[in-house]
């Protein structure tokens, strides 16, 4: 198993901390830039449900294979840690990650404590206006270097992209017991501009199983 402080000796540590929800005139600040061997994405989804409902949804880990992609396995391993397995083919990676901050239908943030992603980041719930569903605000921090690289080459995919992914299986599986399936639709050829939507989209990564324990 790699290990992230003898890939990069030098790199600061993952943030601990972050916000999410950070305004600015009332509307969401941008995420901090990518820089210093940090790649940062944020995302939000309306979503048909009780801020309660998506938290409890969300602290579940153990149902994370349900809705995020080439996640295999989570295993909770104490009250506020969790072992998670990746899995692309024959090929495997692992980390362990840490809830720093646990806020009953509002908030979780986490950050991973070893294995082979470096990672942090957090989830907010927040009433959408008029009390129609919730907003759910993702942002999430990623550590390059040669296990993003790695990450990247691996997964299919940019970790951005894959976050904004799963955030959208999440609001699918949450309203509506499954995640709505494009892989092995019959289409003609697709041509030079359809093939790059196929990897700029990830079409040929497979979607996450669902589970309607989630929704219930």
């Amino acid at each position: 198993m790699l290990n992230p402080l003898v890939e990069k000796p030098n790199a600061e540590t993952v943030s601990r901390t972050g916000s999410a929800g950070v305004t600015l005139n009332g509307h969401y600040s941008p995420p901090p830039k990518d820089k210093d061997g940090k790649i940062w994405v944020r995302t939000s989804a309306l979503v048909q449900s009780s801020p309660e409902e998506l938290y409890k949804a969300w602290r579940n880990v153990e149902l994370a294979p349900t809705w995020q992609e080439e996640i295999v396995d989570v295993r909770r391993t104490g009250e506020t840690t969790s072992h998670w397995v990746m899995k692309s083919g024959d090929k495997t990676i692992e980390w362990d990650s840490e809830v720093l901050a646990d806020e009953p239908g509002k908030r979780i943030a986490w950050h991973t404590i070893g294995g082979e992603s470096e990672n942090a980041g957090e989830v907010i719930f927040e009433p959408a206006p008029g009390g129609k569903g919730t907003i759910a605000t993702v942002l999430q921090e990623f550590r390059m270097g040669k296990i993003a690289s790695a990450w990247e080459t691996f997964v299919g995919r940019n970790p951005k992209q894959a976050v904004i992914e799963n955030l959208r299986h999440f609001k699918a599986l949450v309203e509506t017991g499954e995640i709505p399936r494009i892989q092995n639709q019959p289409h003609g050829p697709r041509g030079t501009i359809g093939d790059m939507k196929k990897s700029l989209y990830g079409e040929k990564i497979a979607t996450p199983p669902g589970d309607e324990q989630i929704a219930s």
